[in-house]
């Protein structure tokens, strides 16, 4: 059996105990930003200054069965 593309990948990853991520979902393009601290985390879009998501398309996995509109 063939094994499924990952649906999200990490692209940066930054400290230790605090530490920030930016992961990428495959499948849109668009970029999250991922805090964690001990047990606690949060997720969040990733915005550009005019308050619009990150989106990065050479990411976008084609196996994945999802399309971004252009």
């Amino acid at each position: 059996m063939a094994k499924k593309p990952e649906r999200f990948k990490i692209i940066y990853s930054q400290g230790f105990g605090p530490q920030y991520k930016i992961a990428v979902d495959t499948a849109t393009g668009v970029n999250y930003i991922i805090y964690t601290e001990g047990y606690a985390g949060a997720l969040n879009v990733l915005l550009d200054k005019d308050g619009k998501p990150v989106v990065t398309p050479e990411l976008i996995d084609d196996t994945i069965g999802f399309s971004v509109e252009k």
